[in-house]
């Protein structure tokens, strides 16, 4: 009978599930373990929490000299750089020299950085310094202290390159879920398209809506889970990259795509950009769509969205 298996993993700090329609457990789970073992290559690559990944390596260099990298990920790296320029610099993947201290979401934080000194913090912050060599495939931070990290897209190149590894291998319906960040392929075991809920912001396990996603993926990008009230203001745990300051007047984003790395890649930029200016920027887009939710719970979406 065919049903569908599936496997919940930490990985890349965050919960993957993944899971398979077959009608063979030992095959299914044969291919999960092929999945989580493309994940963790990943993860050992993208990491900033291990001293001799690459993208460590590339920040020790700022300022110094070009790092050498594997194709992958300079290719990941171009491609980050080109939603930078698309999103006006809303999305950065050189976010990595904001302080952590001078953000820690919790119930400790009861008043917003000077604004003096978030923009300080933010100076480092710059794509267009990132200098590519493509005939040796090297990266360059041009400032010392310059960081990048991949937080902001690694989940869904992951978990799209999960889902390509295993449709290699022979699978034909599935779905890879890192954390929110989901990628969907083929059928359920009915014949019926895969549908998500999207979730309703004030209550994070119960869906407001639905859409059917079978071979699209979605990423939502949302305060529900960090942030901090400021005399009685929600304040986002996401950052402008522009001001240092967070994000307000969004609770969450949900992008829907044709693959999960622009759909992880462009939620984030939505909620720094704002209702008008993001709705604006994913009009433009050719088989993208978005769902906005503001503080005061007003849905918006993109044109091309049905929504039931």
């Amino acid at each position: 009978m065919t049903q569908i298996f599936s496997r919940v993993q930490k990985l890349m700090g965050n919960r993957f599930e993944l899971s398979v329609v077959s009608e063979n457990e030992n095959w299914a789970n044969e291919r999960i373990d092929s999945a989580i073992a493309e994940i963790s290559r990943i993860e050992q690559l993208l990491t900033t929490f291990k001293p001799d990944s690459q993208t460590n390596k590339i920040n020790e260099n700022a300022g110094i000299a070009p790092v050498k990298v594997d194709n992958e990920v300079f290719e990941l790296i171009q491609r980050s750089l080109r939603i930078s320029a698309l999103t006006q610099g809303a999305f950065d993947i050189t976010y990595g020299s904001i302080d952590k201290s001078l953000w820690n979401f919790d119930a400790k934080m009861i008043a917003l950085p000077e604004r003096e000194i978030a923009l300080k913090m933010v100076e480092l912050i710059d794509y267009q310094k990132v200098i590519l060599n493509k005939d040796d495939s090297s990266v360059f931070l041009q400032e010392k202290g310059m960081r990048i990290g991949f937080g902001g897209i690694g989940k869904g190149y992951a978990a799209e390159m999960a889902k390509r590894l295993m449709i290699q291998e022979g699978v034909k319906s599935g779905i890879v879920n890192a954390s929110g960040d989901l990628t969907t392929w083929g059928l359920q075991p009915d014949g019926k398209q895969w549908t998500i809920g999207i979730a309703d912001p004030n209550h994070k396990n119960r869906p407001f809506s639905y859409l059917n996603i079978s071979n699209m993926a979605v990423a939502t990008s949302g305060d529900y889970e960090k942030f901090v009230m400021i005399d009685g203001k929600r304040y986002s745990h996401t950052i402008n990259p522009q001001t240092g300051l967070p994000v307000t007047g969004i609770k969450s984003v949900t992008i829907i795509a044709p693959n999960a790395e622009i759909a992880d890649a462009l939620a984030t930029p939505v909620t720094v950009m704002g209702i008008k200016v993001g709705l604006d920027l994913i009009n433009q887009i050719k088989g993208i769509a978005c769902v906005i939710i503001d503080d005061h719970d007003k849905m918006f979406t993109s044109k091309n969205i049905n929504i039931r």
